[in-house]
């Protein structure tokens, strides 16, 4: 029996189900598919996936590639669409099954769709981006709550997170006489770009990187002990685990994260800290379920409430968002941090979606695609789902937004963040250099900082724009 795995967002071989089942019944070969769709220019004006996502996918293959000729195996790399390249492999190598995990959202469902029909062998899609399997849930996937704190409280209660599977320890391939060349930025049209060295973190892509973070996050600095105190820092490697750059391609499991943790608090410390680390996990398969069970929903102006609004959509609005050059710092700060390393914080992700969906009355969905295209941790069902939720429509309707120089002012009091990110503030005092607009002329020459010349002066009035939001109600 020859099984050909293909492989999507599930780039490991440690807690890979279609792997180790694929290896009980007969002979392997692994495929990943470049899809020409995944880079394409949308109507935003902007890729699909730009220069830094696209790297850190190119060192995640190329991982992939060097753990399974480890194991005695091969990656097959082709650029094409996977329902176009997948049935001449069939052919080629007298594949009997296709085997691949299971995506939930609109567009990788008729991809999946589109490869079953174009053959005619057995094929089965597997769980497992998921931290608990579907199969272990006290609901079926058509009635998860629509809260999350309901769906908290009774997978925390009556469900049960698996054990991850050990990679298989022996493997019989199929010999591949034509594994194919892993692409460069360059050959998918993009720019070679290097992340700047001011970046939280050097991320590199793959499985091996993935274990070695969390060995260092856990093991080694022992800072999950301080996750829940520490996660809304905005500089620094540790103050938050930044394991989603590698859960999102899936170089390393969900469950297996949760397996350490457990592991940790055995073997070191267990605290509210450990705790949190699972409640982040339970987010992220609430945003997942919650994709599969409202599908096409998630995509649309008015989200899961199916709101009937009318926003913005102007290119230079945007354009000064997407730039960072709203001539407000602490969202400014973000998203050149965004731009440049392909990576922000939690906190500043949901200042920055607020101010574009509330403070700015425009289409949240222009900076979901633009968060799409530029981050290396895009997942599509916590992206998507997290801007529903800062932009009232999503799980939680109510008018909520954030108080923009409030955050800063509470979460970067020193101003050290957006000095880091906008050095024409850098002479700009304590007292200003959240709300520069505050300094008299005479201020502004002395601090060596000219609004309107060396940084832009607000796009808008914050105070007014609250106003404006709580009429909207």
């Amino acid at each position: 029996m020859n099984t050909l795995i293909w492989y999507r967002n599930d780039l490991r071989i440690e807690d890979h189900e279609p792997f180790v089942r694929a290896s009980e019944e007969g002979r392997v070969a692994a495929l990943y598919c470049f899809d020409p769709r995944q880079f394409k220019e949308l109507d935003y004006g902007f890729r699909k996936t730009d220069s830094l996502r696209a790297q850190f996918l190119i060192e995640s293959i190329q991982t992939l590639r060097k753990k399974l000729r480890e194991v005695g195996g091969e990656l097959m790399v082709r650029f094409g669409k996977p329902e176009e390249i997948i049935p001449d492999l069939v052919e080629e190598l007298e594949i009997d099954q296709l085997y691949y995990h299971r995506e939930v959202t609109p567009e990788e469902i008729l991809v999946e769709d589109s490869v079953q029909n174009s053959v005619e062998i057995r094929s089965e899609g597997y769980w497992g981006h998921e931290m608990y399997h579907p199969d272990d849930l006290p609901f079926s996937l058509d009635n998860i709550p629509g809260v999350f704190t309901q769906f908290r409280k009774k997978v925390e209660k009556k469900g049960e997170v698996r054990k991850p599977l050990p990679v298989p320890e022996k493997v019989d391939f199929v010999d591949i006489n034509k594994p194919g060349e892993i692409p460069d930025l360059n050959d998918l049209g993009l720019e070679n770009k290097a992340p700047d060295d001011r970046a939280v973190l050097n991320f590199k892509g793959g499985e091996d990187e993935a274990w070695k973070r969390l060995n260092h996050y856990f093991f080694e600095s022992d800072e999950l002990r301080n996750y829940k105190f520490k996660r809304n820092g905005l500089l620094g490697a540790d103050f938050s685990s930044k394991f989603s750059p590698w859960l999102a391609n899936g170089s390393i499991s969900a469950r297996s994260i949760h397996d350490q943790v457990e592991k940790y608090e055995k073997e070191v410390h267990k605290n509210v800290s450990t705790y949190w680390m699972k409640f982040e996990l339970i987010w992220r398969d609430y945003f997942r379920y919650s994709a599969r069970k409202h599908g096409a929903k998630i995509f649309k102006l008015g989200g899961i409430q199916e709101k009937d609004l009318d926003k913005q959509t102007d290119d230079t609005l945007f354009e000064k968002w997407k730039e960072g050059e709203t001539g407000i710092p602490f969202i400014d700060a973000n998203m050149r941090e965004l731009k440049l390393t392909g990576y922000m914080s939690n906190r500043g992700r949901q200042n920055v979606a607020s101010f574009l969906a509330q403070n700015l009355n425009f289409d949240w969905r222009w900076g979901a695609a633009w968060f799409e295209s530029q981050l290396l941790d895009y997942d599509v069902c916590s992206n998507w789902g997290n801007w529903a939720y800062n932009s009232t429509v999503g799980h939680d309707p109510r008018n909520r937004y954030f108080n923009i120089v409030g955050q800063a002012q509470k979460y970067d009091s020193d101003g050290e963040y957006v000095r880091h990110w906008l050095p024409e503030l850098q002479y700009v005092p304590d007292e200003f250099v959240h709300e520069p607009w505050k300094m008299s002329e005479d201020q502004q020459k002395l601090n060596e900082c000219i609004l309107g010349e060396d940084y832009p002066k607000p796009m808008i009035d914050l105070e007014a724009s609250y106003e404006e939001i709580k009429k909207r109600g």
